[in-house]
């Protein structure tokens, strides 16, 4: 299974693409700029990897909550560009793949957990 992952953090996004077995096959750097330069860039690597599903750990503060109509959205952060941005549902509309969305933080105590990885 091909996964897409994305670390949005404020200063750059890391894109990477692994498997479920925790393996990264490639991974690809881009700084954090507005939305209307940035999500271009995201969408584009990811649409020709053929990934089945995309995870985000995103800067934030962001709405976790699923049954809020807001849910997926980058709220009321300080980047004012991306405040009140729906960064889910844009890659969902463009990658028609399930996404999985938490915090930043809470994303790389997952992978520590998950995969104890040893000086990575």
């Amino acid at each position: 299974m091909r996964l897409g992952a994305l670390e949005a953090g404020g200063t750059k996004m890391v894109c990477a693409i692994g498997n479920e077995n925790g393996e990264i096959l490639e991974r690809v750097s881009i700084p954090t700029e507005t939305p209307e330069i940035t999500m271009p860039k995201l969408i584009a690597y990811f649409l020709d990897k053929k990934i089945e599903a995309l995870g985000i750990g995103c800067f934030g503060p962001i709405d976790l909550n699923r049954k809020s109509d807001t849910y997926g959205y980058i709220t009321t952060t300080p980047k004012l560009a991306w405040l009140n941005y729906d960064i889910v549902g844009a890659f969902k509309e463009a990658l028609k793949v399930p996404v999985g969305f938490d915090t930043d933080v809470n994303g790389s105590a997952l992978g520590e957990a998950t995969w104890d990885y040893k000086g990575a």
